[in-house]
């Protein structure tokens, strides 16, 4: 295991890296990390890699006595036997009704037991323990035929395949999505008939028939759920249940089964735990990956000697933002998360009628219900800014947030051609850009919805704050979210009065020289605004880790796609799961220090590069 770290974090000279064709991560047990390399481990997280499971295909399986659910359902059948033909369908119909209970192991697959009452009705050409009444003498001249019953309960035993989980995955926790699902049942069971003996004489010859068979069940099940918790389901069910054909105790095999199929209509309970985690609980400790890239022996500069460096940088965002329905996110839009944190206006929108506003503010009118349209973004190199007006999330030491008063309005307007507007929520006027889902949350004030104040944490000027409050990893540079723009997108304009030259150059000498290993992000949201409106108290808990997520994901996205990293393959961009995305704010104030340094993203950067 030693071997292990060892690889992960030491170079030797002369046998160089030139390359690494995989980025792999090996899981190290806690026991074997050195002392001292795991208290810095436990103090750093981008050291750590939680098992990976935040993928759509993937959950994690719970305790044996979670998700299972008990059913009812009624409903009608036909049995189909040798002779059900000779009469009227309707001979064929009777009732049947059903319950049981299931399991589901994952949320495509699972077991369930069958409980079944009903009767089967049809016809036979042959006098059995099943038939009754005088023979029905058909008027085209065919045989003769007598109506037959029987009465049976039965047990089976099934498989069950939820085909819209299979296909779309698991859903999560209280989600408005597949309401509707489709499951596939197969299964086997037995039959009991307990109505009549079983004999019966024609001519004096006994005929037989067993009161005990095998049959096998097929169900195919619609679902329709009645909340997003998922614990009620209105269910439709086809189901054909198939015997060998002296089910009805014919004595002539005039087909290869018997069967009953029909349809019933019922109701699911599922009990809790209803669904699956995506991510290990961490309750014993983090999951301990370390990076272990394959090595390959070095055909330039023999002899020079190489070193494994990271650095770190942290970006800083608005309150209910994190890019995601902004691109990179979503290709083609024409809003960019990143350029809107380094240069940004406002909250990136417009009232898309000029007249109307200017109409509306000669005559004191509420322009509030006017259509509004994103702004596009651009970088934050230019050298230009007509708005007079601070641009660019924590960027500079003025806020983002702008009056709508007619008097900046007008003069705004005057400078650009177009008036700036706020994101309008049902009662609600946000003054910074969010995500669309956080359009109607309730927050605890009015300022709140306002950046009435600015740390520059996202410009140069803000690393000692940083520095302060965050924690930084012995031995990792650390560089501000404006510095590594700068050295991405160009230093000039705009962007270069809040980053720093010489660091700037210092970063692009790493992009020139440097072999980039691994880029890791991971995002944390505040515990601000954790209002509920469920029992079970997860819609605020999912919504701030949805925010944590996407703040990395808009970050990895944004440096995946510039084109000084675009020869650096996938697998060398992770986002980090942390055992805890959210950090504790009890500041009501969403523009207090301490809950902006809580909404961010940190992005570590490791890489090779000469003495």
């Amino acid at each position: 295991m030693k071997n292990v770290l060892t690889l992960a974090l030491l170079l030797l000279c002369g046998s160089l890296w030139a390359q690494d064709t995989k980025n792999n991560w090996v899981k190290v047990e806690r026991d074997s990390i050195p002392t001292h390399l795991l208290e810095e481990i436990e103090t750093d997280y981008s050291k750590v890699q939680v098992q990976p499971t935040n993928e759509w295909q993937r959950v994690i399986t719970n305790r044996f006595w979670h998700n299972w659910y008990v059913y009812v359902d009624a409903g009608i059948h036909s049995f189909r036997g040798d002779w059900s033909g000779n009469g009227k369908f309707s001979g064929t119909l009777s009732p049947n009704f059903n319950a049981g209970i299931g399991k589901w192991f994952t949320p495509g697959f699972g077991i369930k037991a069958l409980f079944g009452m009903g009767t089967s009705r049809g016809y036979s050409e042959k006098v059995t323990a099943y038939t009754y009444g005088d023979p029905i003498v058909p008027t085209d001249g065919g045989n003769p035929y007598y109506k037959m019953k029987t009465r049976w309960w039965d047990m089976s035993a099934n498989a069950t395949f939820n085909l819209s989980r299979i296909l779309f995955g698991w859903e999560g926790y209280g989600s408005e999505k597949r309401f509707n699902q489709f499951i596939l049942t197969l299964g086997i069971g037995a039959v009991h008939h307990y109505d009549k003996t079983l004999e019966n004489t024609e001519n004096d010859l006994p005929y037989y028939g067993p009161m005990n068979e095998w049959f096998g069940n097929v169900e195919l099940q619609y679902s329709r759920f009645l909340h997003k918790n998922k614990a009620w389901s209105i269910d439709f069910k086809l189901r054909g249940r198939f015997y060998e054909t002296h089910f009805d105790m014919s004595p002539f095999a005039g087909r290869r089964w018997d069967y009953n199929v029909g349809a019933s209509i019922g109701l699911t309970y599922y009990i809790k735990n209803r669904g699956w985690e995506r991510c290990i609980p961490c309750s014993g400790g983090p999951n301990y990956y370390f990076t272990a890239p394959a090595p390959t022996l070095a055909t330039e500069a023999p002899g020079n000697c190489f070193e494994q460096r990271s650095f770190t940088f942290y970006v800083f965002y608005p309150n209910n933002y994190s890019g995601r329905d902004d691109a990179p996110i979503v290709a083609n839009a024409n809003v960019n998360s990143m350029d809107y944190l380094a240069g940004g206006i406002f909250a990136q929108q417009r009232f898309s009628d000029k007249n109307s506003v200017e109409a509306r503010l000669r005559s004191n009118g509420q322009i509030q219900g006017l259509s509004t349209e994103n702004i596009p973004t651009e970088k934050a190199t230019f050298t230009e800014n007509p708005s007079g007006v601070a641009r660019g999330y924590e960027i500079s030491k003025n806020p983002i947030s702008l009056s709508m008063d007619a008097t900046n309005l007008t003069s705004f307007a005057e400078n650009t051609g177009y008036f700036y507007a706020p994101i309008y929520g049902p009662n609600k006027t946000w003054y910074y850009r969010i995500d669309k889902d956080t359009r109607t949350q309730t927050l605890s004030s009015e300022e709140n919805y306002k950046e009435n104040v600015s740390y520059a944490l996202n410009a140069h000027a803000g690393l000692s704050t940083i520095k302060q409050h965050l924690p930084v990893s012995t031995g990792t540079d650390l560089y501000s979210f404006a510095d590594v723009y700068a050295a991405l997108e160009g230093n000039t304009g705009y962007i270069s009065q809040h980053a720093d030259a010489k660091t700037v150059a210092e970063i692009e000498k790493i992009l020139k020289y440097g072999k980039i290993l691994h880029v890791q992000s991971e995002g944390v949201a505040t515990s601000q605004d954790n209002k509920t409106d469920d029992v079970d108290g997860k819609i605020g808990l999912e919504r701030n880790q949805t925010l944590s997520h996407n703040r990395a994901l808009s970050v990895i996205q944004w440096l995946q796609g510039n084109k000084k990293l675009s020869h650096i393959e996938k697998e060398k961009f992770s986002l980090n799961i942390l055992p805890a995305s959210i950090e504790k704010v009890d500041d009501k104030s969403t523009q207090g220090l301490n809950a902006k340094l809580n909404r961010r993203a940190r992005i570590t950067v490791t890489y090779l590069i000469a003495k």
